[in-house]
């Protein structure tokens, strides 16, 4: 058999023997050998825009091929980079790449520029794109003091982050100090520009760590703003000095809490314009403030929003779109709206483009005599030029060739020679980019050569594509033939597929496809052939699958899978549970076809699935295990229907079939439905698929068929309690082939570079392709142009790139299938997108006004449109003060920045030091960047408040003065009138005596107070005046002496009796006193008079009996102590003895002294005497114990 191949693949039809399909002579999609004399072609080199990384060595890729091997040289901003003058650059060896050791010493921003390298050999010179090498840069934040923010609730606030400018530009984010995330919402959000945006602030958003960190990426580093600190108060918490300071400002938006319609925080105004380029992300955001809180609507004003392409970001207050292209531009209006209102902002946004293909040039190579042509064609907005170069040289002033013509975007060649040989370079430029294109011209007399290995076996699964490679060189181009076998008969079926780069493709390999095929190159210099071999191999099948199991706890469940394959081929079969490896558990057990697990418990319940691989394909079939408590008694079997079978096929049309079946046992339980699947052998073989469903009393279906598939079918029956195994597979039918009848989905225009346009879509299954040779056919063209369609085919992918386009502009592209029978109908057209200059002049008539000592309002005149060159950002106003002598030496100027969005033509400068000079001046902004500035305007702010002195100092204490020194404030803020001094004295309770107004002159910083009270506490508050007021006060307390003798005794006295401790102290003394006292008069209650009477009575003894000095009568003991009489009644115990519990008053006190001593029978043995005095104890009475009752007066 043979064959023959042709540029575009295409079936062979039977009735063409022999079948010749020659190609162009040009072989652009071909790569020449290497072993062959060829130009140098780049094959990889740094990215134009190189952002290279300071700390580490720089490194700058030139590699290219050729025969000869090409040498390397570089230019360097235009001009010859000699390396070797260098001792930091080496190239690598064989190879065109630059290595700047800068890591040993050296700066990167001595090697900034502009590089080009160029490959040469004896055929011609390649060139690299510009590339420019820029060191990355992450700045550190300008410091600043940051005051605290103080608001009312529900006012609007905006949170400045304000990051360093870096390259590239950081990425923006907001966390606390524990770096976590702010929380963000409808309410707080964070806008385009880093800011931190509240629509209305709660209490609980005050916080003192309100951070912004910027990430710059390229350096992994990470730069932190100082925390910003917000409060947020009710109306009744404001002071008049916040309440104040707030007024004089509209930096914090401060306003009503009351209930309001929204407004624009960003944008401002009522319309705006951005510039986007195609291919680009387009980004609008409008935040609004209200209360209630505002939701963010967006309409596009002149169409709809591209569905697929459009998305919105940070709860809708973004609106993105990706890919832009000419057809998004247009007026889109964002919506605020609240329950009191709404408000809108219409931005007008336009889509430019840098340039980018639509015909890249391709390497000619031609034989002697040839002719050809290279063609370089580019579009953008606007129009890009195209120039020619011809070895790096401008074409105009290369070397003659006469077989050369120059047309515009083509080069004509006429009858080529070996000197025709040269590398050319297509340049398309505009203002927004440009391209750069390398295709050699290769004049070469070559037999054909097969590039691909003799013999090599392809192994192929049946009824799936083969694919025969034949890989093939030769000038003039060669023609393919491919024969089977080694009859050399002729291909006579349309099963073949021929490829432009040779490979010949069965689509659906069969068992009689197995053989030897020959591939043949012929030109008029000789012909080259090559074999394969190609085994077809029997498909994996899973003939026996794991059945749904039911199973009690307990007991043991087996799956069964068995697999049959090519015997040629060793399968591996796997099990699986919910997807994951089976559980390292000795209850699972595998073996040859099945597996077993015991004393299943309910984690064991979920989905097996059996997997078996060859080298060449792969199948698997799942069973669901379902674990319930065991039967309590013996019931009805009840469980899922048995399988279906007796599968049949009737009816058999191009579209449809019948399929007919036989129920299997229902198991005690109806059959509710049969559910019908499909395998489609030819392109997804051991897959099935849903096709239908029909009710538990059908047996049969009436199938609806796609073309081109190799359909096999199997039933499987439902009950309540679940669904049978599914049926033995019914026998093959294959449909005939179709053209598609649908188109690919998904079908999007979005550039991945500036330059291009890569057509993206969701590519056709095989099942849906209804035929062999799926394709797509790919076209586009500008949307504004007047160009044609630009179509090209391409082989079953999912993207084409169309370079060389100009940045954003509106394409129309649609995306059609084709197979070998024909087109799917027409498709729908879609729309996809395809940058930007600084702007050139700087904003005129600024002027300055001077609000107050912190605040000045400026003043400018709007520039141009037609100068921004871009998409107007607003205008940004840098502003830094004057700086001193000693300033002056420092590197770098702290300056100040302010962007205002939009076309605003004045802003307000906040936060300025009084009493001080500036200098400022305006630019313009767009999406590129900033354009030059403005003539600097200076400025004076007037005198201000001085700040507090610095230090306050009281020195030199005496009995009636104390001295005091200060230093001067930090910021005067102006010139110094006086200081004002007031004191007042501080009593032991703290409360503050009559205050004293002292002035002071300016130009003291020590001052002596005399005449004060000695021992006393003064608290004294200080402040400066300029002529602007007086500046805030620093508060100071100091004691004067006292005298060391009786003062500190005075002292130590009144503060003992202040102490914690004695006073606890002498309560718990008073108490326990108090209770002595109570038990000495309960005691003393019990004692009454003592019987010391009768016992004298009985005595008889005159002698010592005392007599009354009135009436002579015998007188009544009683106690000493309180001289109070014995009660009358009391008597001795029967005894004749004394209890010494009822006695405590002790008889001693009637006694002489302590002698005093009873008889045996407790009379009492000593002189009685009428009413005796205790005598004095000898010495000092300090001898004696003090009295409870005395310690207490002590304290009264």
């Amino acid at each position: 058999m043979q064959l023959k191949i042709m540029p575009k693949k295409t079936p062979l039809s039977a009735g063409r023997v022999p079948l010749i399909l020659f190609l162009c002579q040009m072989i652009s999609a071909l790569e020449v050998p290497l072993d062959l004399v060829q130009p140098p072609t780049i094959t990889q080199q740094s990215p134009k825009d190189y952002i290279i990384d300071p700390r580490e060595n720089i490194v700058i890729q030139c590699e290219a091929k050729g025969k000869p091997p090409p040498s390397f040289s570089w230019t360097r901003n235009g001009t010859h980079f000699d390396i070797d003058k260098d001792p930091l650059v080496t190239m690598k060896s064989d190879s065109g790449t630059l290595i700047i050791n800068i890591m040993s010493e050296g700066k990167a921003e001595t090697y900034e520029g502009i590089y080009q390298c160029t490959a040469r050999n004896e055929r011609g010179a390649a060139i690299s794109n510009n590339i420019v090498i820029r060191p990355s840069r992450s700045p550190l934040w300008t410091k600043e003091k940051l005051e605290p923010i103080i608001l009312q609730n529900g006012q609007s606030l905006v949170l400045p982050c304000r990051p360093p400018i870096g390259l590239p530009p950081p990425i923006i984010f907001w966390m606390d100090n524990s770096f976590q995330r702010l929380p963000q919402s409808e309410r707080v959000s964070q806008g385009l520009n880093g800011d931190l945006y509240f629509s209305n602030v709660l209490p609980e958003d005050t916080r003192e760590d309100y951070i912004c960190y910027a990430r710059f990426n390229h350096t992994q580093t990470i730069q932190q703003k100082q925390p910003i600190s917000v409060k947020v108060l009710s109306v009744d918490e404001l002071n008049e000095t916040i309440a104040a300071n707030l007024s004089d400002t509209e930096f914090y938006g401060a306003k009503s809490n009351r209930e309001r319609p929204p407004t624009f925080l960003t944008p401002e105004g009522n319309a705006s314009n951005k510039e986007e380029l195609r291919g680009n992300i387009l980004s609008l955001e409008c935040i609004a403030e209200g209360l209630p809180t505002p939701i963010i609507y967006w309409i596009k004003e002149d169409g709809t929003l591209p569905i697929n392409r459009t998305f919105y970001r940070n709860f809708q207050k973004t609106l993105q779109i990706i890919q832009v292209s000419e057809t998004d531009s247009g007026n889109y209006q964002c919506i605020a709206k609240n329950a009191l209102g709404a408000i809108h902002h219409t931005i007008s946004v336009t889509v430019k483009a840098a340039p980018y293909w639509i015909m890249e040039p391709q390497n000619l190579v031609l034989s002697p005599g040839d002719d050809g042509t290279l063609i370089c064609r580019a579009n953008g907005n606007p129009k890009p030029r195209i120039s020619w170069l011809s070895n790096g040289v401008p074409i105009e002033i290369a070397p003659d060739d006469p077989s050369r013509k120059i047309d515009g975007d083509t080069v004509i060649f006429t009858n080529v020679q070996e000197r025709s040989s040269a590398v050319y370079q297509c340049n398309a430029s505009n203002e927004y980019g440009y391209l750069l294109a390398n295709a050699f011209v290769n004049v070469l007399a070559e037999p054909p050569r097969i590039l691909t290995s003799a013999n090599t076996l392809y192994q192929v699964i049946a009824n799936r594509p083969a694919l025969l490679d034949c890989a093939f060189f030769g000038s003039p181009l060669p023609t393919i033939e491919w024969f089977k076998g080694d009859k050399g008969s002729a291909l006579r079926d349309d099963i073949y597929i021929l490829h432009e780069n040779g490979t010949l493709e069965i689509p659906v390999a069969q068992k009689e496809s197995t053989g030897t095929y020959t591939c043949v190159a012929r030109n008029k210099l000789g012909m080259a052939k090559n074999e394969v071999n190609l085994e077809i191999k029997d498909p994996t099948r899973i003939i026996k699958q794991p059945e749904y199991a039911i199973v009690q706890r307990g007991s043991t469940v087996s799956f069964e899978c068995k697999v049959k394959h090519d015997h040629t081929l060793i399968p591996t079969v796997t099990w699986l549970k919910e997807n994951r490896e089976l559980p390292t558990d000795e209850r699972f057990t595998v073996d040859k076809d099945h597996l077993v697990v015991a004393d299943v418990n309910d984690d064991d319940g979920g989905t097996y699935t059996c997997v078996a691989n060859t080298t060449l394909d792969s199948v698997s079939a799942s069973a669901v295990l379902s674990v319930v408590a065991p039967t309590p008694t013996p019931a009805p079997i009840y469980d899922v229907p048995n399988p279906p079978f007796d599968l049949e096929l009737t009816d058999q049309l191009d579209k449809s079939v019948q399929l007919s079946w036989t129920p299997g046992d229902d198991n005690n339980s109806p059959i509710t439905k049969f559910i019908i699947e499909y395998e489609d052998a030819m392109h997804e073989a051991g897959l099935w698929h849903h096709q239908t469903e029909v009710p538990g009393t059908q047996t049969t279906a009436q199938l609806k068929l796609s073309p081109y598939v190799n359909y096999s079918f199997r039933v499987m029956a439902e009950n309540s309690l679940g669904r049978s195994s599914p049926s033995e597979a019914s026998e093959q039918y294959l449909t005939k082939a179709a053209e598609p009848d649908k188109n690919p989905t998904t079908v999007e225009g979005l550039g991945s570079e500036p330059d291009n346009l890569v057509i993206t879509w969701k590519p056709l299954s095989g099942f849906e392709s209804n035929g062999p040779g799926l394709q797509y056919k790919v076209s586009w063209r500008q949307k504004d142009g007047d160009d044609e369609w630009t179509s090209v085919v391409v082989a079953n992918v999912s993207k084409y790139i169309v370079s060389g386009t100009p940045t954003f502009v509106p394409y129309l592209i649609k995306v059609q299938a084709l197979n070998d029978v024909g087109f799917a109908p027409e498709p729908a057209v879609v729309m996809g997108h395809s940058g930007e200059d600084l702007p050139m002049v700087a904003p005129g008539n600024v002027h300055v006004t001077v609000v107050n000592s912190t605040l000045a309002e400026v003043h400018w005149d709007p520039v141009p449109l037609k100068s921004i060159r871009g998409h107007l950002q607003g205008y940004r106003i840098y502003y830094w003060k004057a700086q001193s002598s000693s300033q002056r030496n420092r590197r770098h100027i702290e300056k100040k920045i302010l962007t205002f969005q939009g076309s605003k033509t004045h802003g307000m400068l906040p936060g300025l030091e009084p009493f001080s000079h500036y200098t400022l001046n305006v630019r313009v902004v767009n999406g590129k960047g900033e354009g030059p500035a403005s003539p600097d305007r200076g400025f004076h702010t007037p005198e201000g408040v001085p700040s507090a002195p610095s230090t306050l100092k009281i020195v030199n204490p005496t009995l009636d003065s104390l001295t005091l020194e200060w230093d001067p404030p930090s910021h005067p803020n102006g010139i110094l009138t006086e200081y004002t001094l007031k004191y007042q004295p501080i009593n032991s309770t703290h409360e503050l005596g009559p205050l004293v107004d002292l002035k002071i002159p300016a130009n003291k910083t020590r001052w002596t107070l005399k005449n004060l009270n000695f021992s006393t506490r003064y608290k004294f508050y200080f402040y400066a005046q300029t002529s602007a007021g007086s500046g805030s006060q620093i508060t100071e307390e100091a004691v004067t002496t006292v005298d060391e003798g009786k003062m500190a005794m005075a002292s130590r006295q009144v503060d003992i009796a202040t102490q914690g401790w004695f006073i606890g102290l002498m309560c718990a003394v008073a108490l326990l006193i108090l209770i002595l006292l109570i038990v000495c008069f309960i005691r003393r209650n019990k004692g009454g008079k003592y019987p010391v009477k009768e016992k004298e009575d009985a005595h008889a003894d005159p002698e010592i009996q005392p007599m009354k000095e009135d009436d002579g009568t015998f007188g009544e003991y009683s106690d000493a102590e309180d001289h109070k009489p014995l009660k009358k009644g009391s008597r001795t115990p029967s005894d004749r003895t004394v209890k010494k519990e009822d006695s405590d008053d002790s008889l001693v006190d009637y006694g002489e002294g302590v002698n005093g001593q009873f008889n045996e029978d407790g009379s009492f043995i000593g002189q009685y005497s009428g009413k005796k005095e205790k005598e004095p104890a000898e010495g000092n009475e300090s001898s004696e114990a003090p009295s409870p009752v005395n310690a207490m007066n002590s304290f009264v």
